[in-house]
């Protein structure tokens, strides 16, 4: 990142992001913990994650494809990493959408609640972080650089 002042912001909002991680992950194990065997068994998309997971926590989309680097988006631009960045805020916000239309547990809702207003703020301030990086930018150069490899 070639402007310190950003530095911050995306260490502040990476640190959440893993406490993201801590707070979902708590929730499969809460939801998860007491299962019956019938219950298992009565689910078969559970049924496979169980036979290769039992009740931990492995992280897997809704599909059941495990999580891997391939979906983190990084090109070592500021500009097209930052609008990556904004664009994973909006997945982020809809997947989040989608689970509170499925979902009828307080215990679920008000932590899936929060994590979608925290997602709209990461926007936010990916928002202001773009604006800084592109006021930053000659404008004669602009997108004909790269702000982070280019000097």
């Amino acid at each position: 990142m070639p402007y310190p002042e950003l530095k911050g912001l995306l260490t502040d909002i990476g640190v959440e992001e893993l406490g993201h991680l801590e707070m979902i992950g708590a929730m499969v194990h809460q939801l998860t913990r007491n299962l019956t065997e019938k219950q298992i068994e009565e689910n078969p998309g559970f049924a496979a994650y169980f036979v290769d997971h039992t009740a931990g926590v492995y992280p897997t989309s809704a599909s059941g494809s495990p999580w891997n680097a391939a979906s983190i988006g990084v090109k070592g631009d500021t500009i097209a990493d930052l609008n990556e960045d904004l664009a994973a805020e909006q997945k982020a916000r809809v997947t989040y959408d989608n689970i509170l239309r499925l979902v009828d547990d307080p215990d679920i809702i008000q932590p899936i609640k929060f994590l979608r207003e925290r997602e709209i703020v990461h926007y936010q301030r990916f928002g202001e972080g773009l604006r800084v990086a592109t006021d930053k930018l000659n404008s004669k150069n602009y997108y004909m650089t790269n702000p982070s490899f280019d000097k």
